[in-house]
């Protein structure tokens, strides 16, 4: 496994856990307070659903999601954009040695609900389910 490969799920240390966690809040707060000097991305709602740190704690992914699923090119390049202030902000509010230099990708947790609900909404599905 290469060292900075950020492993999918259970996979994950405890650390990396709690460390994605305090990235998680701290990005959200400083998207959802409008702290970036920005008035495109301060207009735009988006939901941090997670953040996945490497082992070295040098890499982070978001995974987030803009308000009604509209507008994701638009957001990620403003956050690609703003990486650098995000990444400053992060810092500011956090007591890490190093902080993580940011990735963004699409949180499809919810794409995932709605397929995993509309196949069990299928009368075959909820025939095999039921007996």
């Amino acid at each position: 496994m290469a060292k900075n490969r950020i492993p999918e799920g259970p996979g994950q240390s405890q650390r990396q856990r709690r460390v994605g966690e305090l990235l998680r809040r701290r990005l959200s707060e400083i998207l959802s307070r409008g702290e970036i000097h920005d008035p495109d991305l301060n207009r735009l709602s988006i939901t941090v659903g997670e953040v996945r740190v490497s082992p070295d704690l040098r890499i982070a992914t978001a995974y987030v999601v803009p308000l009604g699923g509209k507008g994701e090119q638009d957001m990620f390049d403003l956050l690609h954009r703003h990486r650098g202030e995000l990444r400053h902000l992060l810092s500011k509010g956090m007591k890490l040695k190093h902080t993580p230099q940011l990735h963004f990708r699409l949180d499809d947790t919810f794409d995932q609900l709605d397929e995993h609900r509309r196949l069990m909404s299928q009368d075959a599905v909820r025939r095999d389910l039921d007996g």
